[in-house]
Formats: structure tokens, C-alpha cells, sequence
């Protein structure tokens, strides 16, 4: 019973949370929206940040009154809020989520997802998450592209044309090279080389360096930790199970030669992007390893 009624209870006040800060955010992106001069719209940007860090901290707020969860953060001393990100992180659970919250929350600027171009269409949800700035793109199949060559570089065009926003704001983009939640019936089904990640793809991050490399100043190398055997369920935290989570956090810099080139269609690049890959999950899979004897 006790578990239940946490659990209700930080529902409710999520939702609270949620229904008050989005007439706010939503004014803003419409103001966003009509007002001319590029001035003007960056000033909109700012309050729309604002508003979402504003909901992001009064979540931790929420969780530090009504859980036990003990948030280990490690590492990330000097990150700065002028400063642009690439976030690389393993991923388990929708609790990868919050944990980036309780570590980045008002210490770097505000998460950026790279969106399905469709979902702008989305009510509210896609002038929310235009108004934030979420880089919106178009991927086109192998099988599209052999149909039309015409179209070939379009969905990375169309990708860099919306992040131009992010040279008049620092930006933090979050990357899950697995591409899914990591389980184990995922992992055999792959014959994952790792113990405790699924294979990574390649493809993603270098789409992401190669629109926003020249703009990002360090690779903030996340892996996240759980208790047990297997990542918890977002009931877990709400319910008040969920005794420790680990937030690894290690700062690399970026070597420019990783968006030097073509991914798809020059075959050394290609390889030297995904020798780098396979060598940041090598690094990733034995920190697991060793932050589990600590949990």
C-alpha cells in the first residue's frame, strides 16, 4: 500500500508539474513563432529553456521529497552552460531519463533529441518541441535512395538547415548509439560482443557529427548503472524501489576527423567512425563491469 501511494502521488504532482509549465511554454512558442527579427526569437528560445528547466528541477525536487533513490553522480566537474555537448550514453530503462536530469539539469544547456520529422504535426507536443529547439529530420531508406539518387545527401541537408539554430545557443544532444533498451533476450538475439550492452550504431552519431560537429565542444561519455541483474522499470523509481542509480560521466574531446568525411558513401571513413565506436563501447562495457561490484 505504501508503495502504491508514493507512486499515485508522484503521478499527480508530475502531472501538476506538467499542466502548470506548459501554458507558459506554450505561450512562449507561439510568441516564437509570430515575432519577427531573429532577436527577438532567440530571446523566446531562452524562456522556452527556461520553462523546461524550471519543470526539469522541480521533478528532482519531487523525487528527492518522496523516494529514497540515492543519485551517485561521477565525474563531469567543469561542464559549463555556454558550452555545446555530445551525449553518448548505454541504455536500459526510462529511468535513463530522469538520471540525465538529476546529473545535467541546469549545469549544461537543455537536452536536444533528434525528432522524426513527423512528429511536429503532433498537437502541442510539436510546437513544444519545435519551440525547444529539437532538431527535426528526414532519413531516407536505402531503397527510397536507389529509386531517386536525386535525393541522396537530402535528409542530412534538410538536418543541418535545422540545427542552424544552435549557433546562436549552446546546445547538449543526447545520442543512444544502441538505437533500443538494452535486455538480455536483445542482447542473444544480436550475439552482442558485450556483457552487458547491445551492439552499437555506428550510423547515428555520425549523422549527429556530421550536422553539428564543427559546433560541439567535448563528448560527455555517459553509463548509467542499476542495482541487480536487470535495469528497473520507471514503477520502480515512482514506487520508491529503487535504491541507487550510478551516473558515470567522463569528458572527451572531439577529434575534428570524425566529420571529415562521407559516412555512407566513403568506406575508410566509414571504418575509422566505427573503430571509434566499437572502441568507446569496449571502454563503456568493462566500466560496467567494474561500477557493478560497487552497487
Amino acid at each position: 500500500m505504501r508503495r502504491l501511494l508514493t507512486a499515485a502521488s508522484i503521478i499527480v504532482l508530475l502531472l501538476l508539474n506538467t499542466l502548470i509549465l506548459i501554458g507558459p511554454l506554450l505561450l512562449i512558442a507561439l510568441l516564437k513563432l509570430v515575432l519577427p527579427g531573429k532577436r527577438l526569437r532567440t530571446l523566446c528560445s531562452r524562456g522556452v529553456m527556461w520553462v523546461a528547466e524550471t519543470w526539469a528541477e522541480i521533478d528532482k525536487l519531487i523525487f528527492a521529497l518522496l523516494t529514497p533513490t540515492v543519485w551517485d553522480i561521477r565525474g563531469g566537474e567543469g561542464l559549463r552552460r555556454d558550452r555545446s555537448y555530445l551525449v553518448i550514453s548505454n541504455h536500459q530503462s526510462w529511468v535513463d531519463i530522469p538520471a540525465l536530469v538529476q546529473a545535467f539539469n541546469r549545469k549544461t544547456p537543455y537536452f536536444k533529441f533528434f525528432l522524426k520529422q513527423e512528429l511536429i504535426w503532433v498537437p502541442f507536443l510539436g510546437l513544444a518541441f519545435w519551440a525547444l529547439d529539437y532538431p527535426f529530420m528526414k532519413r531516407y531508406t536505402k531503397a527510397y535512395l536507389a529509386r531517386n539518387p536525386h535525393m541522396q545527401g537530402k535528409d542530412l541537408e534538410i538536418t543541418r538547415a535545422a540545427c542552424e539554430r544552435f549557433k546562436d545557443l549552446p546546445v547538449t544532444v543526447v545520442n543512444y548509439l544502441e538505437g533500443t533498451r538494452f535486455t538480455p533476450a536483445k542482447q542473444a538475439a544480436q550475439q552482442s560482443p558485450y556483457r552487458h550492452l547491445l551492439k552499437p550504431k555506428a550510423g547515428g552519431v555520425a549523422f549527429v557529427l556530421a550536422t553539428l560537429g564543427p559546433q560541439l565542444d567535448a563528448v560527455l561519455d555517459i553509463t548509467l548503472v542499476y542495482p541487480g541483474n536487470r535495469a528497473p522499470g520507471f514503477w520502480a523509481l515512482i514506487s520508491g524501489q529503487l535504491p541507487k542509480v550510478i551516473v558515470d560521466i567522463r569528458t572527451r574531446e572531439l577529434d575534428p576527423a570524425l566529420w571529415a568525411g562521407d559516412y555512407q558513401n566513403d568506406a575508410a571513413f566509414r571504418a575509422r567512425t566505427q573503430a571509434w565506436v566499437s572502441q568507446l563501447w569496449q571502454d563503456k562495457d568493462a566500466r560496467i563491469a567494474e561500477l557493478k561490484h560497487e552497487i
